[in-house]
């Protein structure tokens, strides 16, 4: 009988979830209309998936994730019934921020952050306004409104997609031990995914780490009720802790926004910091071939959102990057508009 009310629950709240999300992204395509005759980028490699197949792909993520859940692999979403004063506060901030946004979209203007921080202090490549988001990811205002607008571009299904990560992180932390084991979240943004992982394993000992303080207060504000929170500011190419110091190490949605260069790099800091036999789970955004009725919408996707590392992201093979690296891959599967995969370093010799 709670089994039967958990999942109405669910199924009611999830509902209500994509009519919300994907209303608005209706209402900001239609306010943010593309500019007449402009072409679809050459390396296009096939027509879009209509929004009937699009919904019915978000339909069926939403049931995995219930049967992950009814299955025990995690609990129910922790914003499960979230604030309605707060989502429409952060609403309106959403609107009130997408003329800006379409400003910089149209001028192909991406360089604002750049022009208003001194290099010296990041990465040049992260000086961008990655999405023709606002500040990029260098303020408050930038981390207040990052979730909201991810929900909206992907209808509601984008914290439905990181909590499928949950489901190689059980069967990783029933090899090193939920209490013994030290987790790290690299390129961790707001803390969205810690926060799920932290309500399912209050024990576990979790880092965070972004290069943006203001995403990282973010984090720190999510994950105030628990305890065993560190929080670093790195880039994750230079990550100041010793060899082998984390059983597992999570990159959600970090690889397809680096330069190939800094992947190669952070895929080898990756395999410098996980212990022996650790496993890193890495979920980012569908590559070629994953879906092929996606391939067309991923290959225009980098043209309207402004992601400059995206079409080398695409063409990059993960278990090539890895390998490169040290790290043996062990599974990888599309997840709706996501690519869930995993790797593992391996054990010394003699040990399991």
């Amino acid at each position: 009988m709670a089994r039967n009310l958990a999942g109405l629950a669910y199924g009611a709240a999830q509902g209500l979830r994509v009519a919300w999300y994907y209303g608005q992204k209706l209402a900001a395509a239609r306010a943010t209309p593309a500019p007449r005759g402009k072409p679809a980028p050459r390396a296009s490699r096939g027509t879009l998936p209509d929004r009937a197949e699009i919904l019915r792909d978000l339909a069926r993520l939403l049931e995995r994730d219930w049967r992950n859940i009814e299955a025990g692999l995690y609990r129910l979403p922790v914003d499960l019934v979230p604030n309605p004063l707060a989502e429409w506060r952060r609403s309106r901030r959403f609107f009130a921020d997408l003329a800006g946004v379409e400003a910089r979209r149209r001028a192909n203007d991406h360089s604002e952050v750049r022009r208003q921080n001194p290099a010296a202090r990041y990465p040049r490549y992260y000086l961008q306004n990655f999405h023709f988001q606002t500040d990029g990811y260098l303020s408050r205002h930038s981390a207040e409104l990052y979730d909201h607008q991810v929900e909206v571009l992907f209808g509601g299904g984008a914290a439905a997609m990181r909590r499928h990560a949950l489901v190689p992180l059980r069967a990783a932390l029933a090899r090193s031990g939920i209490r013994k084991a030290r987790l790290l979240d690299v390129g961790c943004g707001t803390g969205r995914f810690l926060r799920e992982v932290k309500s399912n394993y209050p024990p576990l000992a979790v880092t965070a780490l972004d290069l943006s303080p203001f995403y990282l207060a973010e984090a720190r504000r999510l994950l105030a009720p628990w305890s065993r929170c560190a929080f670093i500011a790195a880039a994750a190419e230079d990550v100041p802790r010793p060899d082998g110091s984390f059983d597992v190490i999570t990159a959600i949605y970090l690889f397809h926004e680096l330069p190939p260069r800094q992947r190669r790099a952070v895929a080898g800091e990756i395999a410098r910091l996980l212990a022996p036999g650790g496993t890193l789970i890495l979920l980012d955004s569908l590559q070629h071939g994953d879906t092929p009725s996606y391939d067309g919408m991923l290959d225009r996707f980098p043209h309207g959102f402004h992601e400059p590392y995206y079409a080398s992201y695409l063409r990059t093979d993960l278990a090539a990057l890895f390998g490169a690296a040290g790290l043996v891959t062990e599974s990888a599967e599309p997840v709706y508009f996501s690519k869930l995969a995993t790797f593992r370093k391996p054990p010394r010799a003699g040990a399991g």
